[in-house]
């Protein structure tokens, strides 16, 4: 008999141990590869859009030879897309170039570096010739481009990466014919860094799954005990679960309160928060994403805290939502490849208000960065078009962040108009527009009913 009682205490304290060596498996959470399997899979993308995307727009745009320099902890932010992932910022001064010979040849890919990058061929040899301008100038006179690609625009940050220093050094070391050749397609470097190919979009989705995974965790009884957890404490711990699982996030993450009472949200003051302590009856909304395979994610959630005796969110609250996703189909079936991120914001704004919603439109496009290359369809402080990044097309192959929000007044608020906020990651493949992991349609109750 104390055989088996000993046998059944060991077996109760091995169910009830704290997870060590082997933890418990949460299915809502996709696997996350290692660091160094992650670095694999970045690298393996890299030499595929290498091989594909560069020679397809170079060619598109008519550009025999495109240069880059990339100065260490100021890379040129293309040229920071195409370092190999174990390169975590440039090393000294690392000149990319790609020359078109024509004639159906492949593009070649050389650089100009003290170390090797990647399957780039080098093409410097320091110890033969010190200088890497005089290096650059033989190359370029060796192939005679018609013309030379910078990245060089007023309108577009990532794709304005020649500093005013190198294009100095470059204008001098060329000289004057080649540097006659010079031009700038903003397109160019914005069309590498927003088009996803087909190996990067099979695995998008599993970003976006991991993200909605941990906000369902943190709008749980396992991150809030309504009377004593505040937004800053639910701000960190979304900080201390992403460090926990070895990602990264590209920005603070947000969270937010609406009661009644408390006033309209203003997305003005969205990535502050309001610092409140999360109370019953409390509406909730996050502003999160992650870093994960050289990808960003964007999302936005709500959740409402349940009171006392309540199984669901007040109708007020969910008709908010409903609101909240007459705008988000307003944009998404108008989002067509050609039209200007403008003409987009108009053409849903119509929509929807002819529908009755009052709403609004800020959805940029993802990828690389959290705000990526190409067009914006609204900004959230002006709603009737937005200069030069409002013009910009939209193109086929591109992931973007459907952002907006609905305003609606709540009768169980007195009236109180709240604000439904939305964001969702999805791809355009220049047919239809898919989220990668759905879109929230009810309200993320807190405790789980």
């Amino acid at each position: 008999m104390k055989r088996w009682v000993a046998l059944a205490m060991a077996v109760a304290a091995a169910i009830c141990a704290p997870a060590g060596a082997e933890e418990k498996i949460d299915p809502a959470m996709p696997a996350i590869l290692s660091l160094a399997e992650r670095a694999k899979v970045e690298d393996r993308w890299l030499k595929e859009r290498l091989d594909t995307l560069v020679p397809m727009l170079m060619r598109r745009d008519k550009v025999a030879m495109w240069i880059m320099v990339a100065g260490e902890y100021n890379e040129d932010p293309v040229a920071e897309t195409m370092l190999p992932a174990n390169w975590l910022s440039a090393r000294r001064r690392t000149i990319l170039v790609f020359f078109d010979p024509g004639a159906g040849k492949p593009v070649e890919r050389l650089v100009l570096a003290r170390y090797a990058v990647g399957d780039f061929k080098p093409m410097w040899n320091p110890d033969a010739q010190p200088d890497q301008w005089a290096t650059l100038a033989k190359i370029v006179e060796d192939r005679d481009p018609s013309s030379i690609a910078l990245n060089i625009t007023p309108e577009f940050p990532l794709a304005d990466g020649m500093t005013a220093s190198y294009l100095r050094e470059l204008t001098r070391a060329l000289g004057p014919k080649y540097a006659g050749r010079f031009v700038s397609y903003d397109r160019l470097g914005l069309g590498w860094m927003e088009t996803r190919i087909p190996a990067e979009m099979a695995t998008y989705p599993t970003l976006s799954r991991i993200s909605h995974a941990i906000i369902q965790e943190g709008f749980s009884e396992r991150a809030i005990t309504p009377g004593v957890t505040s937004t800053d404490d639910l701000v960190w711990w979304f900080r201390e679960r992403i460090a926990a699982l070895k990602l990264d996030t590209w920005f603070q993450p947000s969270v937010s309160i609406q009661r009644p009472k408390m006033g309209t949200f203003e997305i003005a003051t969205m990535s502050q928060g309001n610092k409140e302590i999360i109370q019953p009856g409390d509406m909730l909304h996050v502003d999160f994403g992650i870093s994960y395979l050289g990808l960003k994610t964007d999302v936005q959630r709500m959740a409402y805290v349940l009171r006392p005796g309540e199984t669901e969110a007040p109708k007020g609250l969910r008709d908010g939502l409903a609101a909240m996703n007459v705008v988000q189909r307003a944009v998404t079936a108008e989002l067509q490849a050609g039209r200007t991120g403008d003409q987009v914001l108009a053409a849903a704004r119509k929509r929807f208000t002819a529908q009755g919603v009052k709403g609004s439109v800020y959805s940029h496009a993802i990828g690389y960065n959290g705000h990526g290359a190409g067009p914006w369809i609204g900004a959230w402080e002006d709603q009737s078009g937005v200069p030069f990044r409002g013009a910009y097309p939209i193109h086929p192959n591109t992931a973007w962040s459907i952002e907006l929000n609905a305003s609606h007044a709540v009768p169980e608020w007195g009236g109180q108009e709240a604000r439904f906020m939305f964001e969702e990651d999805g791809f355009y493949d220049g047919t239809s527009f898919r989220f990668l992991d759905g879109f929230q349609t009810d309200m993320i109750l807190i405790p789980r009913p």
